[in-house]
């Protein structure tokens, strides 16, 4: 499937892909400081040991779906888990080279 774009539009993705947080990501499971779920992505695999805060380095945190405490990431509609898995799929640095040539 070919889609056309505009030559400023392709510049526009360039430029965001640029700007982002170097890839891949992927997502994490990790644990909070109460021990409740923290649903994140990340620039490192997750390693499937769900580790709790402070053991996990927030410096490999690119966005979270779910901070259950303090409840400061909790999107109303609860889909955490899609969201998590659309963040790292959409990303632009991970597309953008491989779709460019398909743009045209």
């Amino acid at each position: 499937m070919s889609v056309s774009m505009r030559d400023e539009e392709l510049h526009e993705l360039d430029e965001l892909h640029r700007a982002a947080t170097p890839g891949p990501w992927f997502v994490r499971q990790l644990d909070d400081d109460a021990a409740m779920s923290l649903v994140a992505v990340s620039t490192a695999p997750d390693t499937g040991r769900g580790e709790r805060w402070p053991d996990f380095d927030s410096g490999e945190v690119v966005a979270a779906t779910l901070v259950q405490h303090p409840r400061c990431v909790d999107v109303a509609d609860g889909r955490w888990d899609e969201n998590r898995v659309r963040r790292p799929a959409s990303r632009l640095g991970q597309g953008v080279p491989a779709a460019r040539p398909h743009l045209r």
